[in-house]
């Protein structure tokens, strides 16, 4: 890379098997299923990362990093604090595409659609589940508030420690799940020279339309 960030000359090959329409489930669940597991096996650390984007009510996208927690036919679920950005966004705007690419497998699976708060219940269940440092960091920080310095962050965990020495955090009322509810499925398997397997399912009048899309 030149010193102006110049990096068309970056180049990369796929040279993954191919992903026929025959290879495809007709449940796009049942074949996310699928490639997840395949991803565990390849990197088990990173399988569950998924990019989620979202966009405020005026329009302006933004995107980062979590982790899938669980899914099944009715969505797929992921947990944070109500008050960060991306629940500001969904507050407005309840409708997100989450993303997955796996390296190793030369694979990336999009999926759209609209977006609920899972039940308070769940919540706490999960948040129970989470390591004591995880939920000390979640009760003492208002995600993507602004804030003087890391030593107040540290602070307010130490002080949140001393109160529950037992380690019963209790479930912070603004912290729990979202459920994206897919009505669009994209399967993308990378090929060589760059003409690429990609199929879309959508949901239509309750039932799953395959396609195969260009590269």
């Amino acid at each position: 890379m030149n010193k102006h960030g110049d990096l068309t000359a970056t180049r990369r090959e796929y040279l993954a098997k191919p992903l026929h329409r025959s290879d495809l489930e007709s449940d796009p669940v049942e074949m996310f299923s699928q490639w997840m597991e395949a991803a565990m096996e390849v990197s088990p650390d990173d399988a569950t990362s998924m990019t989620l984007a979202t966009a405020n009510s005026a329009g302006m996208p933004s995107a980062r990093i979590v982790l899938l927690k669980h899914f099944d036919q009715r969505g797929f679920a992921w947990y944070t604090d109500y008050r960060s950005q991306k629940g500001g966004d969904l507050a407005e705007n309840p409708q997100a595409e989450i993303m997955f690419y796996w390296y190793g497998l030369e694979r990336q699976v999009r999926i759209q659609g609209s977006v609920v708060k899972l039940s308070r219940e769940q919540g706490e269940k999960y948040f129970n589940e989470r390591p004591l440092g995880s939920r000390l960091s979640a009760a003492a920080s208002c995600q993507s508030a602004s804030v003087e310095s890391r030593e107040v962050l540290e602070a307010a965990v130490e002080a949140l420690k001393s109160d529950h020495p037992d380690g019963n955090v209790p479930h912070p009322e603004e912290w729990g799940g979202y459920l994206l509810k897919p009505t669009r499925f994209e399967f993308w398997q990378g090929r060589e020279n760059r003409l690429h397997d990609r199929f879309q399912y959508n949901l239509t009048e309750g039932n799953w339309k395959v396609e195969r899309l260009q590269p």
